[in-house]
C-alpha cells in the first residue's frame, strides 16, 4: 500500500534547507540530503551515511521516498534490455536500453499509458492512468545508467522520451525531470544528447520554444497528408498539419535547431509518391531530418511494413530534394521492446 508521507523528492533544495532550519539543524543539512537525493540517487535514508542516525530516523518518520523498482528485466538478442519498471503505487512502465557499438541510449516512459490514441501503436491501447513525476523519470535513467556500466561497461550517452506516453501532455513534470538530469547536482547529462519525441502537439510546442529549451525535437509524423494522418492518429482532426507546421515554424524561428521526423512507412497506407512529394513539401520551412522506421506488428495486422521498394522511394525522393534521410531498424522486437511496441505485457 502506497505511503501517505509526502515523497521527499518533491521538495526543492530550499525547501530541503528550511526543513531542517525548523528542526533546528543547520541548513547545510538540507544540501547533504539533496545530493544523496539526486547525485547519488539514494533508495533510502539508511544509504546516507555521512547523516548521524537520528536524523536519517526523523527523515524516516516525516517523508519516503517513492524510488521505482525494476520488476523484471528482458534481454534481446541484439543486446538490447527491456525493463519493466514498477512505481510506488504498483503500476508498470516500461523503459529500454538500446545499445549499439558506440553508444547506450535509454528510451523512457512519460506517462501510464498514453493520453493519444496512434492506432499502430501498442501503447495507445492502454487507457491513460497517470502521469509520471519527475523522480520517477529520473529513476528509470538511473537503472538504465547502471545496465550500461554492467553490462557495456560505459555511461549512458543519449536519452529518447519515446516510450510508454506523450510527453508534452506530461509538460511541466517532464521539464522538471531533464532539468535534473542535466543538472551539475544530478546526473550532469548535456540536453544536446536528450531528444523529446511528440506526436505534434501544437500548443506545447510553441510553449516549448518559448521556455527556450535546449534538448532536441522530434516529431512522430508518419504522414503529411491530413486525411491520411488522421486515419491512423485520429486526434490529427484536432491537431491536423497546419496548426502542426505553424508551431514547428515558430519553434525553428525561435532555436534555430534542426527538427527531426519520425516516419513509418506501411503498405497501402502511406507508401506511394504522393506520401513523399507531401513530405518533402513539408518538411521544406525549415532544415530537418527524416527517420524512416522499421514497423513493429502489434499482432493484430491492420498495419503492415511498406516493401523495400517503397522505403528506397522515399529515400532516393527526399535525398533528392536535399534532405537528410536515415532508415533505422528496429531494435529488441523478439522481446518487444522496439519502437510502438511497449504495452507492459509479460
Amino acid at each position: 500500500m502506497a505511503s501517505t508521507k509526502k515523497d521527499i523528492r518533491a521538495l526543492t533544495k530550499n525547501q530541503l534547507r528550511t526543513f531542517f532550519v525548523e528542526q533546528g539543524d543547520k541548513a547545510f543539512r538540507g544540501n547533504q540530503v539533496y545530493e544523496w537525493l539526486w547525485k547519488k540517487s539514494a533508495h533510502s535514508f539508511e544509504d546516507m551515511t555521512n547523516i548521524s542516525l537520528e536524523t536519517r530516523f526523523m527523515l524516516e518518520e516525516n517523508f519516503v521516498i517513492n524510488h521505482i523498482k525494476v520488476d523484471q528485466m528482458q534481454r534481446s538478442s541484439d543486446g538490447t534490455i527491456k525493463n519493466a519498471v514498477q512505481l510506488h503505487d504498483g503500476l508498470i512502465v516500461e523503459s529500454v536500453l538500446i545499445p549499439t557499438s558506440t553508444r547506450t541510449t535509454a528510451c523512457v516512459s512519460s506517462q501510464v499509458g498514453c493520453s493519444l490514441d496512434c492506432k499502430f501503436c501498442a501503447t495507445s491501447r492502454l487507457k491513460r492512468m497517470r502521469n509520471l513525476n519527475p523522480d520517477e523519470i529520473y529513476d528509470q535513467v538511473v537503472a538504465i545508467d547502471n545496465e550500461s556500466r554492467l553490462y557495456y561497461d560505459r555511461p549512458l550517452s543519449n536519452i529518447v522520451f519515446m516510450g510508454m506516453g506523450e510527453p508534452l501532455m506530461n509538460y511541466n513534470n517532464v521539464l522538471k525531470a531533464i532539468d535534473k538530469i542535466t543538472s551539475p547536482e544530478g546526473l550532469g547529462m548535456s540536453p544536446k544528447r536528450i531528444v523529446v519525441s511528440t506526436s505534434g502537439v501544437p500548443k506545447m510546442i510553441r510553449k516549448l520554444a518559448d521556455d527556450r529549451v535546449r534538448f532536441k525535437l522530434a516529431v512522430s509524423l508518419h504522414s503529411a497528408i491530413d486525411e491520411v494522418r488522421t486515419s491512423i492518429m485520429p486526434f490529427n482532426a484536432t491537431f491536423p498539419l497546419k496548426e502542426l507546421r505553424s508551431a514547428l515554424e515558430y519553434w525553428y524561428e525561435k532555436t534555430k535547431n534542426r527538427i527531426t521526423y519520425e516516419y513509418v512507412v506501411w503498405e497501402g497506407i502511406n507508401d506511394k509518391r504522393k506520401d513523399v512529394d507531401a513530405l518533402v513539401e513539408f518538411c521544406k520551412f525549415a532544415p530537418s531530418k527524416v527517420n524512416l522506421i522499421e514497423y513493429n506488428p502489434i499482432d493484430d495486422g491492420e498495419f503492415q511494413q511498406a516493401s523495400s521498394k517503397a522505403i528506397d522511394m522515399y529515400q532516393a525522393v527526399l535525398e533528392a530534394n536535399h534532405i537528410t534521410v536515415t532508415v533505422r531498424r528496429s531494435r529488441g522486437k523478439d522481446i518487444d521492446a522496439a519502437c510502438g511496441q511497449l504495452a507492459n505485457k509479460a
